[in-house]
C-alpha cells in the first residue's frame, strides 16, 4: 500500500474524523442507498475504511492529497445541518432490531433515535442498531432510561451523534445532563476515550478536540414543572435542543387519556413559543426545538410551527399498523372477491411477483 508523503500535510486525524462523521445529506424526497465498498485501489491510492462512532462510508484519497482537500471533505453532522437551517425528520426505534434500523436508514430518515427509555434493550442491544444505521449513513441518537452520569457515559462511549435526556424539569437538571457529557474539568464524564467506539477505539486522534462541537445534547421536557421553566432550560450552556414530550406532559397535567385536550395544547404552544421566542442557535444562547408527531398534531403541523427536528413514527407502531391492517383486509374481503383476486393473480403479473414487490 502506498504511504502518504510527508509534505502532504493531510493529517491522519483529519482523515479519521472524516470517516467517523460522513456526509448526512438531506433526503426529503428520495432514497439514497449506502455507497458500495470499493475494491482495493492500485498503488497510486490510499484506501481508508474506518468503522467508528458515526455512520461510516469508505473513503478513497489520493496519496498526494492536501490537507485542504481533506478538510473540504469533512461531512456535515446533525448540529451543522441544524445550523444551516434544515428541518430534520426522524424515527424512534423501540424494537432494537438491527434489520428495522437498517430499513429505517435506507428509507431516508435524517436521524433515528434508539430508545432505551421505553424500548426493552440496553447498551449491548443498542450497539447493533448503531452498526446498522452507520451502514446506511444515518445519524443515531440514543435516548437513555434516566438522566444519570452512568447511563450517559455508557451511551456516549458508543459514539452516537446525539444523546437525549428524559424528564428534565429545570435548569439544574439540564446543567447536570450537560456535565455528564463533558470530560473534567468541564464535566464529570468518565474517560476511556483511548479504547471506546466513540473515538474509533482510539484511532481518531482528534476526538477529544471535536466531541463537544459535534455531539447534540437534547433535553426532554415532559412535565408541568418543566414547561414552566422551559426557557431557563433552553438557555443552559451546552443544551442544544429541547425535545417536547407530549404524552408524559398530558399525563402530568391530568389528561393521560386525552393528549389532544385543549389544555394540553395550550401548554404545549406556550412552551414552544418560549423556546422559539428568540430564534437563536445554541451557540448564541438558544436551543433548537424537537417534537413527536401525534394523531392530532402531524409532523407537518410541527414543522409549520417552527420545529427544527420532527419524529414522525415509531418502528413498532409502523409494524403494528401494517399488521392490523393486513389482518383486517384479509377477513373483510368476501369469499367471492378473494376467489376473483386469486384467479386474476394466477400466472399473471399480479401473482407472486406483485406480492414480493409490495
Amino acid at each position: 500500500m502506498a504511504t502518504v508523503a510527508n509534505n502532504s500535510s493531510s493529517s491522519l486525524s483529519t482523515l479519521r474524523k472524516t470517516a467517523l462523521y460522513p456526509t448526512l445529506s438531506p433526503r426529503p424526497h428520495s432514497i439514497q442507498p449506502p455507497l458500495p465498498f470499493f475494491p482495493s485501489p492500485p498503488i497510486t491510492h490510499l484506501s481508508l475504511n474506518l468503522k467508528c462512532s458515526g455512520p461510516t462510508t469508505p473513503i478513497r484519497i489520493k496519496s498526494s492529497s492536501s490537507s485542504a482537500a481533506a478538510a473540504a471533505s469533512v461531512p456535515e453532522t446533525l448540529k451543522s445541518r441544524l445550523r444551516n437551517g434544515e428541518t430534520l425528520y426522524g424515527i424512534f426505534l423501540l424494537s432494537f432490531s438491527p434489520t428495522l434500523a437498517e430499513i429505517a436508514g435506507l428509507s431516508g430518515y435524517d436521524f433515528a433515535v434508539v430508545d432505551m427509555e421505553h424500548g426493552p434493550g440496553g447498551i449491548s442491544d443498542a450497539l447493533p442498531c448503531l452498526h446498522a444505521l452507520a451502514a446506511t449513513n444515518t445519524a443515531a441518537i440514543l435516548r437513555i432510561p434516566e438522566s444519570s452520569a452512568t447511563w450517559a457515559k455508557k451511551a456516549l462511549d458508543l459514539g452516537p451523534q446525539g444523546i437525549m435526556f428524559p424528564m428534565i424539569d429545570g435548569p439544574k437538571a439540564a446543567q447536570k445532563a450537560v456535565s455528564y457529557c463533558r470530560f473534567p474539568p468541564s464535566g464529570v464524564r468518565g474517560s476511556a476515550h483511548t479504547v471506546v467506539r466513540a473515538s474509533g477505539y482510539g484511532i481518531d486522534e482528534g476526538y477529544l478536540s471535536n466531541y463537544e462541537e459535534e455531539l447534540l445534547i437534547m433535553c426532554q421536557v415532559e412535565c408541568g414543572e418543566g414547561v414552566k421553566r422551559i426557557k431557563e432550560i433552553a438557555a443552559v450552556d451546552g443544551v442544544d435542543c429541547i425535545q417536547m414530550g407530549p404524552l408524559d406532559l398530558s399525563a402530568s397535567l391530568g389528561y393521560l387519556w386525552d393528549p389532544g385536550h385543549k389544555k394540553v395544547k395550550e401548554v404545549m404552544r406556550a412552551a414552544e413559543k418560549a423556546v422559539l421566542a428568540e430564534s437563536k442557535p445554541p451557540e448564541e444562547g438558544g436551543a433548537y426545538l424537537a417534537g413527536f408527531a401525534m394523531p392530532h398534531d402531524s409532523g407537518l403541523d410541527l414543522k409549520s410551527r417552527g420545529y427544527h427536528m420532527v419524529s414522525g413514527a415509531v418502528d413498532v407502531g409502523l409494524f403494528r399498523n401494517a399488521a392490523v391492517e393486513d389482518v383486517q383486509r384479509f377477513w373483510s374481503t368476501g369469499v367471492e372477491e378473494a376467489d376473483k383476486s386469486s384467479e386474476e393473480g394466477e400466472g399473471g403479473e399480479n401473482g407472486d411477483e406483485k406480492y414480493w414487490s409490495e
